[in-house]
């Protein structure tokens, strides 16, 4: 796959953003014309930063208003041809997007238009330019990829093709399988973007919501696996229309790019049956465990918390400070050893979950998808004590541990010696789900790292309303429940996601959820414990008796334990309850799924996001 980006999808200078575009592996660029015209550099100064940088500029980019002009409007559009064929020729590249015409003086006449594109074919090809001619969704005459491809064929000139883009056939639905009838020899240029799926203007969303195929909703794999079938073999390149995009780090808007392109020409090739260069997307088997970083002063602090949960303290690694405490199928790992990785995360977060540790069929195998995919390994891992445990930078730089499915039983007793276990069992059975806060910037960004390294999948967007503001939360999950994270983000700074991010210094992860088969048990067992539950005020409980009509008694015990419910519309119900936060950092929640119940109790988030903005302390008061 040769691979491409508009200069459009990043924010910068035009010197900046080549700069970020060669530094994240691309092979070539397409240069968008206002970049250009806003750079002090001229043409030929730009094609010797190209040369430099290993960068190849694969397309001009956008020649506008051309076909059907009337009367002398005809005449300037070609005179304007030739002025951008000058402008190519010193930018040493061959090829220009023509997108089909919005002006209200073009005539749609189907005949105008293919002696248009003749006489510019006739300039193109004296110029040695290659014009590849887009149908814009929102264009007043052409809008559909196959009406272009129909004047194409009429045309029939050898320097007049067709530039096919993903996000202007998939947003007017129109069926990938068209793509079928285009000859592959007359494709001159690819361009890639998905988005979400939103009811609005045409060019409205497609000039603020393009997105990285795969973090939308549109089927970009599918276009590309139509034209690998057809046996096309050029670039793959990303024209991206973002507004947090051209705002934020242009370092990881180009890195996300590549990713996904290597991700989707991936799962196309797979949706061929072809055979990928790339190892599989791996299935994640579930959290073997949950390692937390904290100093000995937090851990004195954590450790009673985790006792109050009904953890058992039952091992004691054999030469570090790290313990192991476990409940049910739950291992969580406490690391206060005062040099390496975890002790370097608590000095800049403070005592957080620090890492994760993933069961996969095959760790090297992941390992070299990660690597084809531009994810940083943590090679530390692999040398302290002859683990045996590969990991990956994760989110906040937080680390994913790789563990065989087979092999986890056999690094515990290796690693750790086993101390008599006491505890007060709460019942509690396997984690159920880890929530990360991210930056609002990167909450993109995070979602394609999971859904282009393993087997999972993105569940539908949610607005969760926060006191201070509105949280987007998205689920992801493996295809059987086994491992699931969401994923909060907010451009509210008040907000709960955003004070956490204050607070620890970045993004990671802020609440881990343990499943119980009987909550009421389980929480009558924190409260002899003694662990401090988030207080759930009264009307939520008056409400809940009106909306589920539930027993009074029923009611009553949930209120006297802080548990909240939800029901879905098949019936299947999910109860849960949460501590109060540690530090103000990360906080536990405890739930039973009855039923096939498969959400997060969304309609009780703001219940708890209210909860717990009662508890923060307000500088100004």
């Amino acid at each position: 796959m040769r691979s491409s980006i508009a200069t459009v999808s990043v924010s910068g200078t035009l010197e900046q953003k080549l700069t970020a575009i060669a530094a994240a592996g691309y092979d070539s660029v397409e240069i968008f014309e206002t970049d250009l015209l806003s750079c002090a550099a001229s043409p030929r100064e730009i094609a010797r930063q190209l040369d430099d940088l290993g960068l190849t500029c694969a397309l001009y980019q956008p020649f506008r208003d051309f076909e059907g002009m009337p009367g002398a409007l005809r005449q300037r559009a070609l005179d304007r041809a030739e002025r951008k064929f000058d402008v190519m020729a010193e930018l040493g590249t061959d090829r220009i997007l023509v997108c089909s015409n919005c002006s209200p003086h073009s005539d749609g006449d189907r005949a105008r238009i293919i002696d248009d594109f003749r006489a510019l074919g006739e300039r193109a090809a004296a110029r040695g330019v290659l014009v590849g001619y887009e149908a814009l969704a929102w264009g007043r005459h052409v809008y559909d990829h196959r009406q272009v491809w129909d004047i194409v064929k009429a045309v029939d000139h050898p320097a007049i093709g067709i530039l096919l883009d993903s996000f202007h056939s998939l947003s007017r639905n129109i069926p990938n399988a068209s793509l079928a009838e285009i000859d592959p020899g007359k494709i001159v240029f690819v361009q890639l973007a998905d988005a979400p799926l939103l009811s609005m203007d045409l060019l409205f969303w497609s000039r603020h919501f393009r997105c990285m195929p795969g973090q939308g909703d549109l089927d970009v794999a599918g276009f590309v696996a139509e034209l690998l079938k057809l046996g096309y073999d050029g670039p793959l390149s990303l024209e991206i229309f973002n507004d947090r995009f051209r705002a934020g780090s242009t370092a990881l808007v180009a890195q996300d790019g590549l990713r996904s392109l290597v991700a989707v020409h991936d799962q196309a090739t797979r949706l061929i049956g072809q055979r990928s260069a790339l190892p599989a997307a791996a299935p994640i088997s579930g959290i073997e465990f949950i390692e937390f970083a904290a100093s000995d002063d937090e851990a004195a602090r954590l450790e009673p918390m985790l006792a109050g949960l009904g953890f058992a303290k039952v091992g004691q690694h054999r030469t570090l400070q790290v313990d192991r405490w476990q409940q049910g199928g739950i291992n969580l790992v406490v690391n206060r050893e005062p040099r390496g990785f975890a002790h370097s995360y608590g000095v800049m977060h403070g005592a957080a979950i620090c890492a994760l540790g993933l069961t996969v069929p095959n760790p090297d195998a992941t390992l070299r998808r990660a690597r084809a995919l531009n994810i940083a390994r943590y090679d530390e891992a692999t040398q302290r004590d002859g683990s045996g445990m590969p990991a990956l930078r994760g989110v906040g730089g937080s680390l994913i541990y790789l563990l065989r499915d087979a092999g986890t039983e056999r690094i515990w007793s290796d690693e750790f010696r086993t101390i008599p276990g006491d505890s007060q069992d709460a019942g509690l059975m396997r984690v159920d789900h880890v929530a990360a806060s991210v930056d609002i910037d990167e909450f993109l960004s995070w979602q394609l790292y999971w859904t282009a390294l393993f087997d999972v999948a993105k569940q539908v967007e949610l607005d969760i309303p926060d006191p201070a503001g509105l949280v987007q939360s998205r689920a992801i999950e493996g295809s059987d429940g086994a491992f699931r994270v969401t994923m909060n983000a907010s451009g509210g700074r008040g907000t709960l996601s955003s004070r956490f991010i204050g607070n620890v210094f970045g993004a990671g992860f802020q609440h881990i959820a343990f499943t119980t088969s009987d909550i009421f048990a389980t929480a009558r067992r924190l409260a002899e414990n003694g662990v401090e539950l988030l207080a759930i005020p009264g009307n939520y409980y008056d409400d809940v008796v009106a909306r589920f009509a539930l027993d009074a008694e029923l009611v009553a015990q949930m209120a006297a334990h802080n548990i909240l419910y939800d029901r879905d519309e098949a019936g299947n119900e999910y109860w849960q309850l949460y501590t109060r936060a540690f530090d103000k950092r990360f906080f536990f929640e405890i739930i039973e799924r009855r039923g096939a119940y498969a959400g997060y109790g969304a309609a009780n988030a703001p219940i708890r996001l209210g909860a717990q903005s009662r508890y923060r302390i307000d500088r100004f008061a």
